[in-house]
């Protein structure tokens, strides 16, 4: 494939290399924290948290990395031929799994709970049940995020 392939495959891995960091960082300490502290200020924080990520280089991020990476599945389409081409395929599936993830269960879990008020009755109950589904749904979506970052790796190999 061309070499502006290997450069959008760089910039692919680079991508859902920093998004798996962000998504990481989450699962690994991140909520772990938000899930010590009293359940009113792991919503509130929660919910500040999710407006502030809604932002620019966020967006750019995340989605301009699903750009390029819808690009490379049709390029791995394209030259399915190349030796390439299934490692370009994967990376892309995966990370648009992963966004699919992300727009099917954590955000819908985020707009229920930016919803919720602070002086909520229960609100411990309300936060166990969001952190419980939230956290699972975003170890899959940071997998799907490495698992991409490799195959966008192994398919930059294997233009070399």
């Amino acid at each position: 494939m061309a070499n502006w392939v290997f450069n959008l495959s760089f910039i692919a891995a680079v991508g859902t290399g920093m998004v798996a960091g962000v998504l990481f960082a989450f699962s690994a300490f991140v909520m772990k924290a938000l899930s010590r502290i009293s359940a009113v200020y792991g919503v509130s924080a929660m919910q500040s948290i999710n407006i502030v990520v809604q932002n620019p280089l966020c967006s750019l991020l995340f989605f301009g990395t699903g750009l390029i990476s819808l690009t490379l599945i049709v390029m791995a389409l394209l030259g399915w031929g190349d030796y390439e081409a299934g490692y370009l395929f994967a990376g892309g599936l995966s990370y648009v799994f992963a966004l699919l993830v992300t727009g099917a269960f954590n955000v819908p879990l985020n707009n229920k709970l930016a919803s919720v008020k602070l002086d909520t009755q229960g609100i411990s109950q309300v936060w166990d049940r969001f952190y419980a589904k939230w956290i699972v749904w975003n170890h899959v979506r940071t997998a799907a995020c490495v698992v991409s970052s490799v195959f966008f790796i192994l398919a930059m190999l294997e233009q070399i």
